[in-house]
Parts: structure tokens; C-alpha cells; sequence
């Protein structure tokens, strides 16, 4: 085989693969409009791959063939461009343009020096398994080949460009902007692993080359809190989960915090992410969930949307876990308020054992007062909610002039307070106060309180929100 022979079928490598990603009309037709492709050495493509092109093309060749039988003439370069050529590094074939993934992805080979050995192309197979792997298809997404609006076209570009971020602990960070609001999600879990306002950070959070310690920020599905021993009975069927907290014999906080998220949607202030949870050891039910993140003027709002998508009902509970700051060293002089009436007691386990009024006792905020030396890990119940149905939860820099608001808009009946004195990492407790809006409490699968069943084809919306307030 010649090397111009083995240039052919580099470049016709794959091309019913490389037309489906093509298949978007105005993206082609974009690339049909821009500059030639040629190698690096300024010569255009050899005889013999025209030759190829002409030949599949006068067979019924695809959009991709007409595409690089457009860009196979391009004049040799003269002048400096020529001299610079010349003293160049050996020649490989590259697009002068962002044209499509299935194009642009595979480099062509470089020249053979003569009476070199002449490279096959890889494996169609390997290279087939890269293009797909692009392209993965999300739940409730539509294939890439098929037509999409024009915001899902600069989100298809920005996630091409994101592909070479540098590796993150916790995945592709996806950035929003809204005035002097910015937060980030992250594809690990969907967590929420910043917010800040003016460039002050309103949650303890984590950097995106960190670990996920402590559940920050992190979506609780399909419950939250904890299950005693991870065994339940629903449906007549006794049902055993994970025991992801060993040390207590409980399993905790779902089943969704380690898997990867997909990108859904994405603008210049929101995003949407999602994941199917497949049943599982201790969860035999099938629930597609989604997470929409959306800054505004008065600040961030999360809404996290499941639906069963299986044939029989489905036991469900929802919670998320970020940490507050305003700023201040330890929680101890940070106002709290947490307008409930009731608290969970709980045992050695942090299972609830009944539930209690928090008046006159140190459990009671519903006050602002400072958090002082209280240590919390308390879900409180009989929340105080306004006319349209909300409850606020405040957390207020000691001076009171500014701190953050927590805003249980739907589908939340607890909330749960904790200072963090029991976290791994000693330099990170009494930092941050955990304030999780939660649908259910801690054992809801076993208690049946305020548990959600999932019939076929039901959903469940879990929204709350993070407002500032006062001057940062």
C-alpha cells in the first residue's frame, strides 16, 4: 500500500459514522462554507484521496463525503509561509476550522519518510467507540443527529471545548452567572459545590480538585438522612440496602451522590442535570431524576424532579446538604432561626425516637439567636410557613447586617440542622452549618413518615432556594 493510499482511507475511515454526527443540516453546511482542509505543509490532499472521494460520491456517497471533496483544493502556500513549511515538522492533515467531532477528532497520519513503513489507521472499531462515546445519548435527551434549537448547538460547542478541562475530583464543573451571583454544579452526584455573591462564598463548599467530604451540597435520592440497618419492608417484599454508614449499621443519604450527572440543558444561568437510578440490592425501582440550578436577581433556586418510570410502585424521599457561611470563623456567633415548633429526638444511631416541642429547650431557635456551643444534628418538623405556603431559614452574621436565607419552597416538610462536630476532617467542623431541606425524615422507609410512594408515572418536585440578604 502507498502512503497516499493509506491518507485515503484514513480519511473515508468511518464515514457513515462521521455523516451521522453531520447530520445537523446547518452545522454542515457551516463547515461546507469555511476554509479548506490541507496538511500542515501547506500541500493539498493527495490524488488519492480525491480519487476515493469521487468515486463513493458517484456511488451515493454521504453528507461527509461531499463535505471533504469541498475542502480537498487548496493552493501551495508561497513566500514565508512556504519557508516555514519547509523547516517544519513531518505533515499531518488538519481542520482549519471547528468543524464536527467526527471529523476534527481523528488526526490523519503524518507523511512516511521515504522508504519508511507505511502506519495503517487505528481500529475502526476504537475509533467508533470514541466518536459514540461523544455522543452518548441522556434521559430524555433526542440523539445527536436529530435537530435541535440553536441553544443546544452553543451548548453541543461548549461542551466539546470542556472535554479538554483539566481532570476534576468531582468531574465537569458547570459555572453560572447572574449579576454578582455565581455558583457551580458539578457532574459528580449533581452536586451544588459553590455559591457566592460579589466574590463572597455563602457556602462551605468545596474546590473542584477536593473529594466530597461530609455530603456537601449533595442530592439525597431516593431518600434522605438514614435508613436503621439499611433493611425495610415495602410492597410485601423485605428489602436490604448498602450500609454505606458503617460505623452507625445505617445506610445514608440514597443511592445518587457518587454516580455521574448528564448535562440536560445549559444557559448562561441555569443548568439542568440528570440521571436514571436502575434498580438495584435494596432499591428494585426505576426513577429518572433531574436537577435544575437557576440563578436570579434574588438568588439560587434548585428543583429536583423524579419520576417512577417503572411498573410498580416505588417508596421515595428527597433531600439536599449544603453547608452555610457568613463569614465567620466557627458557627458559634452566627444567628440562627428556624421557625418549627417540633424537633426529632434521636438515639445513639441518629434513628429518631419521637418527636418533641422545642420550647424552653436549647433546641429552640425560632429566635435568632447565636448558635453558641450547641451541638446539632437536630431535624426539625412543624415549620412556621407564610401565606404562600414557605418557610425561611436564616442564617445571620453576627452583627445582623447581612447573612443568607434558606427558602422551603415545595414538597419539604423537614429540615435538618447540623453544625458538623462529627465530621472526618477535624479542621472542617463548626466552619459551616448544614441546613438540608428533606421531604421525609431520617427512617422514612421503615416509619412510613411523610414517605412518598411513587406510582407509575408519578413525580415529585423538591424545590427550594438560597436568597441573600443585607449588604456583603
Amino acid at each position: 500500500m502507498t502512503a497516499d493510499e493509506a491518507l485515503a482511507d484514513e480519511a473515508l475511515a468511518d464515514e457513515a459514522l462521521a455523516d451521522e454526527a453531520l447530520a445537523d443540516e446547518a452545522l454542515a453546511d457551516e463547515a461546507l462554507a469555511d476554509e479548506a482542509l490541507a496538511d500542515e505543509d501547506g500541500r493539498p490532499w493527495p490524488a488519492a484521496v480525491t480519487a476515493r472521494i469521487d468515486r463513493r460520491i458517484a456511488a451515493g456517497g454521504t453528507r461527509c463525503h461531499r463535505l471533504l471533496r469541498a475542502q480537498t483544493r487548496l493552493p501551495r502556500p508561497t513566500g514565508r509561509r512556504a519557508a516555514r513549511s519547509a523547516a517544519g515538522p513531518p505533515a499531518r492533515f488538519t481542520a482549519t476550522h471547528p468543524v464536527p467531532a467526527a471529523v476534527q477528532a481523528r488526526p490523519f497520519l503524518p507523511r512516511p519518510a521515504a522508504g519508511g513503513p507505511v502506519r495503517r489507521p487505528p481500529a475502526a472499531g476504537a475509533r467508533r467507540a470514541r466518536l459514540r462515546g461523544r455522543h452518548r445519548p441522556v434521559a430524555g435527551s433526542r440523539r445527536p443527529s436529530q435537530r435541535r434549537p440553536a441553544q443546544r448547538r452553543t451548548d453541543r460547542r461548549t461542551d466539546r471545548g470542556a472535554a479538554h478541562a483539566p481532570p476534576t475530583a468531582s468531574g465537569e464543573q458547570w459555572r453560572l452567572r447572574h449579576g454578582a451571583h455565581e455558583a457551580v454544579v458539578v457532574e459528580l452526584g449533581g452536586a451544588l459545590r459553590h455559591y457566592g455573591v460579589g466574590g463572597r462564598p455563602l457556602l462551605d463548599g468545596f474546590a473542584a480538585d477536593e473529594r466530597i467530604t461530609g455530603g456537601r451540597g449533595q442530592l439525597l435520592v431516593p431518600w434522605p438522612n438514614r435508613v436503621a440497618g439499611g433493611s425495610y419492608r415495602f410492597g410485601g417484599e423485605n428489602l436490604q440496602l448498602p450500609l454505606t454508614e458503617p460505623e452507625n449499621g445505617n445506610a445514608i443519604h440514597g443511592l445518587l451522590r457518587w454516580v455521574p450527572w448528564q448535562l440536560l440543558a445549559r444557559g448562561e444561568d441555569a443548568v439542568s442535570v440528570g440521571t436514571t437510578l436502575f434498580p438495584q440490592p435494596g432499591y428494585p425501582y426505576r426513577l429518572e431524576v433531574a436537577a435544575e440550578y437557576r440563578l436570579g436577581p434574588e438568588g439560587l433556586e434548585t428543583t429536583v424532579t423524579s419520576t417512577n418510570v417503572g411498573d410498580a410502585a416505588a417508596p421515595y424521599g428527597v433531600g439536599q446538604h449544603p453547608y452555610l457561611t457568613v463569614g465567620t470563623d466557627l458557627v458559634d456567633t452566627a444567628l440562627l432561626t428556624v421557625p418549627a415548633r417540633h424537633r426529632l429526638s434521636t438515639d445513639e444511631h441518629g434513628l429518631p425516637t419521637g418527636e418533641e416541642p422545642v420550647e424552653g429547650t436549647a433546641y429552640d431557635f425560632r429566635t435568632a439567636r447565636p448558635i453558641g456551643v450547641e451541638h446539632l444534628d437536630t431535624a426539625y418538623t412543624g415549620l412556621d410557613r407564610d401565606p404562600a405556603g414557605h418557610c425561611t431559614v436564616r442564617l445571620a452574621h453576627p452583627s445582623g447586617r447581612h447573612g443568607i436565607d434558606v427558602r422551603l419552597v415545595e414538597g419539604i416538610r423537614y429540615v435538618q440542622v447540623y453544625t458538623g462536630d462529627t465530621l472526618s476532617e477535624a479542621g472542617r467542623r463548626r466552619r459551616g452549618v448544614a441546613i438540608e431541606p428533606m421531604s421525609c425524615p431520617a427512617d422514612a422507609f421503615r416509619s412510613g413518615t411523610a414517605l412518598t410512594v411513587l406510582q407509575p408515572g408519578d413525580s415529585h418536585v423538591f424545590r427550594w432556594g438560597l436568597a441573600p440578604r443585607g449588604s456583603w
